[in-house]
């Protein structure tokens, strides 16, 4: 099970939300390279970068700051975050994302996700992000009548690479997980699913290998890795076993 540590982007910073809302948001490094050069010296070989700007704008808006996070480490970047069209996902796999996260046009342009995943293979994932059970995007702002089964089943047989689930009603409380709804998906569907939101303690994590859900690719964390509440060498150590 890979660990993904996250850097989220608002107005070029590495932040971290409550429950997606703007106005609550935690500095946590004003230097989006420098993380990325920490995640990387701590043993990461992954990580999932969102632009949050991007995600309520429709459009990449800390680009530079992506940018400096890709030229800084060497390490496998997943970005998201306001990539809608066909053009701006080509533009980030070029600047060497290895995996790009689309997220409100998979429930609006399901079309546009399934020509991504025939034109780049293996490099395409979605992002169902669930409010109360339902599915929410334009940077959560907007919640649909659609659930989040529903809207992962859409492109089961489309090449995606990963589901990345997120429990919005768990982001960044420091609560826990809801291990459970992550889990079942993971049983349900054939597409490997990532967690993410709410992770708060190596418990979570434990929890997580405790479902035993061979579908369970791996899971984000933020908060709690900036924090300090999970150390990353013994993280990385657990889901590795």
């Amino acid at each position: 099970m890979i660990l993904y540590p996250a850097i989220d982007l608002k107005d070029g910073q590495c932040v971290r939300l409550v429950r997606g809302e703007m106005a609550q948001a935690t500095v946590f490094n004003d230097n989006p390279a420098a993380q990325a050069r920490t995640f990387r010296d701590q043993g990461f070989a992954w990580i999932h970068v969102v632009d949050l700007n991007g995600a309520f704008a429709g459009a990449s808006v800390n680009a530079p700051a992506v940018e400096a996070v890709l030229a800084a480490v060497k390490l496998k970047v997943q970005l998201g975050g306001g990539i809608r069209t066909l053009a701006a996902v080509e533009h980030w796999l070029a600047k060497g994302v290895a995996r790009v996260v689309l997220g409100t046009v998979a429930l609006k342009q399901p079309e546009l996700v399934k020509e991504a995943c025939r034109k780049f293979p293996g490099r395409i994932a979605v992002g169902v992000d669930a409010k109360g059970g339902k599915v929410a995007v334009q940077g959560w702002a907007e919640v649909s009548e659609v659930t989040t089964l529903e809207l992962a089943r859409r492109f089961e047989d489309s090449g995606v690479a990963a589901i990345i689930h997120t429990d919005i009603d768990r982001d960044g409380l420091m609560q826990g997980m809801n291990v459970a709804a992550t889990a079942n998906l993971a049983r349900t569907i054939k597409t490997p699913v990532i967690a993410s939101g709410g992770v708060t303690s190596m418990d979570d994590l434990r929890g997580l290998k405790a479902a035993n859900v061979p579908g369970l690719q791996g899971v984000i964390a933020g908060r709690a890795l900036y924090d300090g509440r999970i150390d990353p060498a013994q993280a990385l150590a657990l889901l590795a076993a």
